[in-house]
């Protein structure tokens, strides 16, 4: 049983990249699908695809997953900032810069899922779910 779901899923990538691997596995959620599309609009990962895995044994159908494609020579950070047993919420004025613009947080807003320049932009806030440099 996982109890972070998404740190499951940016751990596995962060191991993927550094088994220097080009496709990586995740359990499909619609948050993880919404905070990954966010990466790959600011060129985080590659491709993102859903996709039926085999029928494991024993069981009558497959599970969903996500197939990311990462992308070669990019060996990101990932930092998990809200989790499970502490969440941490910013205003829209709060919010800061992620290794001087050079990175991004994701920030789960009333919008959706937005960067920190997108949610500072559009005066929201909401839970930082991560940074990425």
């Amino acid at each position: 049983m996982l109890t972070d779901p998404i740190a499951d899923m940016l751990t596995r990538i962060r191991n993927a990249q550094n088994a220097r691997k080009e496709l990586v596995r995740v359990p499909h959620s619609k948050q993880k699908l919404a905070i990954l599309k966010v990466l790959e609009a600011n060129e985080f990962v590659g491709e993102i695809a859903e996709n039926n895995s085999e029928k494991p044994a024993g069981r009558q159908a497959g599970f969903r997953v996500l197939e990311v494609n990462l992308k070669k020579g990019g060996a990101f950070k990932f930092n998990r900032i809200s989790k499970p047993g502490r969440r941490v919420y910013v205003k829209s004025s709060e919010i800061k810069p992620v290794l001087s613009d050079l990175g991004i947080a994701v920030i789960s807003t009333s919008a959706g899922f937005l960067t920190n320049k997108e949610a500072k932009e559009k005066k929201l806030g909401g839970e930082i779910i991560c940074e990425v440099y």
